[in-house]
């Protein structure tokens, strides 16, 4: 999305002076600066122009900062910038095959292009605290897009959990395997070891499990927000920075009404796996449960609780009931289609399918909002953005 272009402060004028004086003898072409008629068609690439600092930078500095006129989008171009250097002409152009320092085609056009180069990598680091104001302007103007990657973090849960389940499986079908090894040593010695397979198996699926676990709730951190913003439940950058900071059960009301039943149930039975099977082992698992302490009493070393984040903040004597990985599942398992249900139904067209960016300007001007009235708005709408994204990435202008 083009962005919205602000007076520069009078504090940053010297950053504007320094890039100036950066570029040297790199200035704008003007009218009387020699080329051919053609030039502007049959420039050519030069291998100098390929280490050029990133295409945004380039056009920060060049257009943004020092007002170089812009010639504007061509067919697979989105900008070029014409420029004089040593009295010979050049571009500088954002083409679909990335930045670039174009020239007629001379035998001093490497060399001349090199130092174009040089002097603007010189002019961008000159220009790094502009940049930073660019950026926050930005922000502050909600002129953003949030990332998404809904889809790869979900993945990574189905994943994870496949892997559970199919070590569980292969435990329980070899629980009453049992292997013996008969040794004999130097001495003449003989023994037997004996192992069940199965044991090491379970310990291994509980390990998925749990990584399975920590992946769901990774996404649903993730996810939370953006279902937020289609929802309207977050239309500036500040409040996405703010919510992104908040705790899960802050992130999850962003999406959901507690005030209705189902949706309350879920948030309970969540915040249960949340706090008795991740808190614990995310935060040091120094015990199966969460102990981090042996008591010295005279019934011998009795284990401590940690404190639970979540409730009183004391410790705890004694143990609670062993984590429960195949109900936090079941629990996860009736979430995510409720997730997707509803009013929420339109946001997975966007979020998952689509894997679209949330663009904060349509949170505001309400365009989210009427694509979130229908299934049917919202695959109108994911299309059509899709489509435009193609042609700014293939420059089809």
């Amino acid at each position: 999305m083009p962005g919205k272009r602000h007076p520069l402060p009078p504090e940053l004028e010297g950053v504007r002076e320094k890039a100036r004086r950066a570029l040297g003898p790199v200035s704008p072409a003007t009218e009387n600066t020699p080329a051919d008629k053609d030039f502007l068609f049959n420039a050519r690439r030069t291998d100098a122009g390929r280490k050029l600092p990133p295409q945004h930078l380039v056009y920060f500095v060049l257009a943004d900062l020092l007002g170089f006129r812009d010639l504007g989008r061509f067919e697979k171009l989105a900008w070029s910038i014409p420029l004089e250097f040593n009295g010979r002409a050049f571009l500088v152009e954002h083409r679909k095959f990335g930045v670039g320092v174009f020239a007629a085609g001379g035998e001093r056009d490497e060399a001349d292009a090199a130092k174009i180069v040089n002097h603007i990598h010189k002019a961008v680091k000159a220009a790094r605290s502009f940049f930073d104001w660019l950026a926050t302007k930005a922000v502050e103007d909600s002129a953003v897009n949030v990332r998404n990657n809904s889809a790869s973090l979900f993945e990574r849960f189905e994943y994870l959990r496949d892997l559970y389940l199919g070590k569980a499986e292969e435990a329980e079908k070899r629980k009453g395997e049992r292997n013996v090894t008969s040794e004999t040593n130097k001495r003449g010695y003989s023994w037997q070891s004996i192992s069940y397979p199965a044991m090491r198996i379970r310990t291994e699926a509980r390990w998925l499990g749990l990584a399975a676990i920590e992946a769901f709730f990774s996404w649903t951190e993730h996810v939370l927000i953006h279902v937020g913003i289609l929802c309207g439940m977050l239309a500036s950058a500040g409040e996405v920075a703010h919510a992104a900071e908040a705790d899960w059960a802050t992130k999850f009301k962003l999406a959901f009404d507690l005030s209705d039943t189902r949706s309350k149930e879920l948030y309970d039975e969540l915040l249960r796996v949340r706090k008795e099977l991740r808190n614990f082992v995310a935060h040091g698992s120094f015990g199966k449960e969460g102990e981090a302490f042996d008591f010295h009493s005279s019934a011998g070393a009795v284990p401590v609780r940690l404190p639970d984040p979540i409730g009183s903040g004391t410790f705890s004597f004694g143990q609670s009931t062993s984590f429960n990985i195949e109900s936090a599942l079941a629990s996860i398992a009736e979430f995510i289609p409720y997730l997707w249900d509803g009013p929420r139904a339109p946001a997975k067209i966007y979020v998952q399918e689509y894997e679209l960016p949330l663009i904060m300007t349509m949170a505001r001007d309400g365009t989210y909002a009427n694509a979130m009235a229908s299934i049917e708005a919202m695959n109108r709408f994911a299309d059509h953005l899709v489509g435009a994204m193609d042609i700014a990435a293939n420059m089809d202008w």
